[in-house]
């Protein structure tokens, strides 16, 4: 992943992306470099218009959206007590395993 994170920089900065530059960004970084897969890596690249991917990811990427105010049922929820919570759920279960009796007869 560093080593995509590189190459970004360097594209951003309109450096040429090449094996030389690659290293020294990621020296710079503190990543240790093994110079084989630095060269497949830029190998890789040169057949990808590193543009077009930046433009294309950015419109498939998902956007996080802002958390949503709790429902006031939600609300409702948090503030019964326990034991109504309780009764609720085995009400729940109850039911759930009657409609389960219902399938086999």
């Amino acid at each position: 992943m560093e080593y995509v994170y590189a190459t970004l920089l360097l594209h951003r900065a309109g450096r040429e992306i090449n094996e030389e530059n690659l290293k020294k960004v990621l020296e710079a970084a503190g990543i240790s470099i093994d110079s084989a897969r630095i060269k497949a890596f830029v190998a890789a690249l040169g057949e990808i218009n590193i543009e077009e991917a930046i433009k294309s990811a950015a419109i498939t990427a998902p956007v996080a959206a802002p958390a949503a105010a709790p429902a006031p049922e939600e609300e409702k929820e948090k503030a019964k007590p326990a034991e109504e919570k309780k009764k609720e759920e085995e009400k729940k279960e109850e039911e759930e395993i009657t409609g389960l009796g219902a399938l086999f007869g």
